[in-house]
Order: structure tokens, then sequence, then C-alpha cells
């Protein structure tokens, strides 16, 4: 298919049930994002941050979370859901920092010659080190190991899914190419690429046997596939989503004409392409009318369904936020002050925000709505951790089901996408359920 030059990854965004979870026979390690260095063979100079939940099973699921172009590991962590999903269901969040910069700082190598080998060196192979490093710390299953990520996180998820199907069992790509999209070093940055500039036309035979010549030879079960992206798209292309699609059901040997779609929430499109036992191998989702924004509300949520990481089948999600579990908002708050510390990632007419809101009180908050104003010209198009109305002006951030409680000395990390014409201060005034916090 015909794919449109129309990409500037400059920009690309860092952002984007019910399994038993018991205690861990080995001592109990804090709920915090914590950096491993040693963490094995490195060839890609990675750094490696790990978040590892209180309570867990004794041998952990593993998900690779990966950032976009000009993120990083902690800045995925504080801009997804995936951790507080993590706290949830009981797995491990392995999330790296690429350190190749290709023109624009922090992208996965998913172009170099040695990065479309399997052991060929560079990123996938320091990505594999992490995965060991984290089943020989903290007993990961190595029979529940996925990969996900966002724009080049995104890319090098398929490249994963390609170059190591014994060590991925499933993974989930946003705003992604499919893997050997890029030729070479000559044909990155995206910009210039023939992968995302609209010479890349091949056939779903060809882009199989892309994946099949990764690990000549292999005859085992391939990963399952979830793909997502946005209609709107003009940084990665929609188009190349189709190329994905003809990837993967290739790699299966599936039609291309879908078993079933659908429509599991306003304007999320889905396609699935099941195998003759009736498993989902392929599954699309088309966002309507979103740009390269993903993943955002509740999309974390039906990857890890998908992967099978909620230990069972968890149904989509509605059309408007799950209630919340935890008692509504007191007003004016019993539970003392509090901090909020923000943290902004712009460019060009875009930006992202991460707020940290600490209680700083002796006494634990349940439920909460956090209140903030926007800087002009600043207007949210979406948001993860939290539901926020209105996108302009004075902001009401209201919990998630997940996040409501925040005990005496805790925190939660929520976030947000936004346009600016400018303007690219962070957001101040907050208050939390009436009573005002400080700005850090």
């Amino acid at each position: 298919m015909k794919i449109r030059r129309r990409l500037l990854l400059a920009a690309a965004i860092s952002l984007t049930v019910a399994g038993l979870v018991v205690p861990a026979t080995r001592p109990a390690f804090a709920a915090s994002l914590t950096e491993v260095t040693g963490f094995g063979d490195n060839p890609g100079g990675m750094r490696m941050h790990i978040y590892v939940p209180d309570t867990r099973p004794a041998a952990p699921a593993i998900l690779v979370a990966m950032h976009g172009c000009g993120g990083s590991g902690p800045g995925f962590y504080s801009s997804s859901e995936f951790a507080g999903l993590a706290d949830r269901y009981g797995f491990l969040v392995i999330y790296p920092t690429a350190t190749q910069q290709a023109g624009f700082g922090n992208c996965f190598d998913t172009w170099s010659d040695a990065a479309k080998r399997r052991g060929g060196g560079s990123d996938p192979v320091s990505i594999v080190s992490m995965v060991t490093y984290a089943q020989r710390q903290y007993g990961g299953d190595p029979n529940r190991v996925y990969a996900t990520g966002s724009s080049s996180g995104g890319m090098m998820t398929n490249q994963m899914l390609a170059l190591y199907p014994d060590v991925f069992k499933a993974g989930a790509a946003f705003m992604g190419v499919p893997f050997n999209c890029f030729a070479g070093a000559a044909d990155f940055p995206p910009s210039t690429s023939r992968c995302t500039g609209g010479s890349m036309d091949r056939s779903p035979q060809q882009w199989g046997d892309a994946v099949r010549q990764a690990y000549p030879g292999y005859s085992g079960p391939r990963p399952r596939v979830q793909l997502w992206h946005g209609t709107a798209d003009t940084l990665v292309p929609y188009s190349l989503l189709q190329e994905e699609i003809e990837q993967w059901t290739d790699v299966f040997r599936l039609s291309q004409t879908p078993t079933s779609s659908d429509t599991p929430q306003s304007s999320w499109n889905r396609r699935r392409y099941a195998d003759s036992s009736g498993t989902v191998q392929v599954e699309a989702y088309s966002i309507q009318g979103a740009g390269h924004s993903l993943p955002s509300t509740g999309m974390a949520a039906a990857a890890i369904g998908f992967l099978g990481l909620t230990g069972g089948t968890t149904p989509p999600p509605s059309t408007t936020p799950p209630p919340s579990t935890t008692p509504p908002p007191t007003t004016p708050p019993t539970s003392g002050p509090c901090r909020v510390t923000a943290a902004v990632n712009a460019w060009n007419t875009g930006l992202t925000e991460s707020l940290t809101i600490t209680n700083t009180g002796t006494a634990a908050v349940n439920g909460w709505s956090l209140v903030f104003t926007l800087p002009g010209g600043q207007t949210i198009t979406s948001g993860w951790s939290a539901t926020y109305a209105p996108a302009s002006g004075q902001v009401t951030a209201r919990n998630a089901s997940y996040n409501g409680a925040i005990p005496a000395g805790g925190s939660v990390t929520i976030g947000f996408q936004a346009t600016h014409t400018g303007n690219t201060g962070k957001a101040g005034a907050f208050t939390i359920n009436g009573g005002s916090c400080t700005a850090a």
C-alpha cells in the first residue's frame, strides 16, 4: 500500500480480571522504580529500570515497556498506566532507556544490521539481558514474558517479537512499524526514510519472510500480536498499521480478512484474526481521530488483557471510566497537606506533563480530585491514570479506579498530553479535594 510521507519523529511521544496474586516467598521489595546496573551483556549501552510490585506471585510475569524517541524508561513509567496495573495483577515491568541518537535522541535501534539479527548486538541483545536479569533476580516466569511500547518502543516491540519468538509470548505495539521496515542506518531518521516516507509497499509474504529470516529454522510457536494506531497520526502514518497486519497475519498463515470486527469502545475499531482453533493471533485497533498520542486512558488495560497478564479474560473497557472502588473524596480534606511535582517535556506544538501527587499529611486520602490551572494556550488532548475535564483553563483530574487511595507519605503519578501555542509552562494552582497543595 502507498504510504504518505509525513513524519518527523523528533516529536515522538514517550507517552504513550482477576488472577490470584500471593505474597512472594523472597524478601519484599519496595514498590518503586529502581535502576539496575550491571544487568548483563549490554551492547546497546542502555539503562534499565524495573518496577517490582510488593505483592506478586512466586514466579511473576515480565512486561518490557518501551518509550518513544526522546523519552526514557522513567518517563514512560510516569506517563503510562502499566505500573499501576502491575500493582493490581502482580507482574514485573522492565523500563529500558534507549541511548541511540539517530538524529533525535534516545531512539531504540530498529535500523542497524546488528539490531535486525538474532544475537547480532545493539539494543535487542541488551533488552534480552534485562529479561534474563529479572528472571534471575526476581524469579520471573520465562514462559510469561511480554513486550509493549509506544512509537519507537512500538517499533522495538515488533523487533523483539520477530527476533526472539522463544523469549516473548506476545506483544502490544502502539504506533509502530513492521519489523525490517527500515533498510539500514541510511534509512533513518524517519523524516527521510522509505519506511515512513511514502515509498514502502511490500506484499504480506515479503513482510512475513522478513520475520521468518530473522530466526532461520525456528519452528516453535510465534508470539501473539496486538497493534494500535490513530487514524490521524501524521508522525508515524496510520497506513503503516495495515503493513503490520499484513506481516503478522502472514507469519501465522492467516487470511488478510479479519475473522471478526467490532467497536469495543467509542472510536475504537478492532479487527481480529483468529486461527482454525479460534485463538486470536493478531488484533488491530484503529483509533478514530487520534494522532500520535497512544496509549491513552484504558488502552494499557486492554493491552495487558490481550497479553494475558490479568490472569483471565478481561472485558474491553467501557466508554466511560469504571467507577472508583474507593470512597468518594472528602471535602475539605481531612488528610492534611499535599505536594504536586510537575515535569514537562515539550516539542514544537505539543507537550506531555507528569504530575506526582504526594500526600504529606498524616492520614490516607481515599478518593481524590486534583484541580489545577493550565497555562494559556495549552489544551489537553489525552491523559492517563486519571480523567480530565475540561481540556483547558481550570482542569479537574479525578482518580482512576486503581489509584484513589494515597497513604500518608505516599504518592501517585498521573499525566497528560497537550497542544500549546508557545507557552510550555507547567500547570499550577493545585488543590486536592478542596485543599491547597504545594507546587514543587
